[in-house]
């Protein structure tokens, strides 16, 4: 039994689930969590194969593939279409290394999801959020980095473990830029807005190095935003700024960071910036990603019906 609990290690799936991982993880360089999403997703799979009387990549026929998408019937259709990613990536390497003579998987299509729109902020609620997060002005040290955290999040729309990974040497406010490091450790330069560089100003110039003071053993040398002990912000506390500065800011919908990423690409589409744009800003591999963010607001299909057509008043 391997550490995940599976038995493929003694099916014959094992030696290759381990150099398609060594592949993803060294040559292709993807981020650690999603080498470890892969790993689970597919020791689940090899599993389920060996449970229905398969011993390697080469017995394993389109019916196999089909049959334990099948079986996922209780996991949402996103859940299904993930693995099955999985399952095709590990069909392709098999034969690339010649354990397959062909993928069998290649036309095994995912389930189709509802399409779902993201959660996005007006305009008027980013504002009230941010303005939530300053406490009225306050100079607590805590206050000055939530405020200084919610702005960088949203004047760059970086994800939530790009925030908090984020250096010091990360950013030149002088130049109104950041450098992010997102999935894949790929980086990208985002431009920093007027709003945002005056809070990371407030709160570096004096609130971060109180928290690094408060540190019981070595304090936070490099990161940005620093928690109540002077170490790095961990994610779940950035969950925790936001949903406090949205229960302040009398937004009653449920809120995450996420929403901000969101809120920023919609709010550029909205203002004229094109998906390609958009597409770089957010780190997206692919524009198709990028393209959710063009739906059209019913508030502003209604304004934009009538103002144009030449009989809708």
């Amino acid at each position: 039994m391997n550490a995940t609990g599976g038995t493929d290690a003694r099916s014959g799936f094992g030696g290759l689930i381990d150099r398609f991982l060594a592949y993803i993880d060294v040559e292709r360089g993807l981020a650690v969590s999603t080498v470890r999403a892969y790993e689970s997703d597919l020791r689940r799979y090899a599993a389920w194969l060996t449970d229905h009387g398969r011993h390697g990549i080469a017995e394993v026929t389109r019916t196999d593939v089909e049959g334990f998408i099948a079986s996922l019937d209780g996991e949402s259709a996103r859940s299904r279409a993930r693995r099955l990613a999985a399952v095709h990536e590990l069909h392709r390497f098999a034969v690339g290394e010649g354990r397959a003579a062909a993928d069998v998987s290649e036309s095994v299509k995912a389930p189709k999801s509802a399409h779902t729109l993201p959660d996005v902020l007006t305009i008027d609620e980013v504002s009230r959020l941010l303005d939530a997060a300053a406490m009225g002005g306050s100079r607590d040290p805590v206050v000055l980095r939530d405020k200084a955290l919610l702005e960088f999040m949203y004047a760059t729309g970086c994800r939530v473990s790009e925030a908090v990974g984020a250096d010091l040497s990360d950013i030149d406010l002088d130049s109104h830029v950041a450098r992010l490091t997102g999935k894949g450790s790929k980086q990208r330069l985002v431009p920093l807005g007027s709003y945002a560089c005056t809070a990371m100003r407030g709160y570096l110039d004096g609130a971060r190095t109180e928290l690094m003071g408060r540190a019981k053993t070595k304090p936070e040398m490099r990161a940005i935003f620093l928690n109540k002990r002077g170490r790095r912000l961990s994610r779940q506390s950035v969950w925790e700024v936001v949903k406090a500065a949205g229960q302040r800011a009398g937004i009653t919908r449920p809120l995450h960071p996420h929403t901000l990423r969101h809120s920023f690409a919609t709010h550029l589409i909205q203002g004229g910036a094109d998906v390609r744009t958009v597409q770089e800003l957010l780190g997206h591999a692919s524009v198709t990603t990028t393209q959710i963010y063009t739906h059209v607001s019913p508030q502003v299909l209604m304004e934009t019906y009538l103002t144009s057509h030449p009989r809708a008043r």
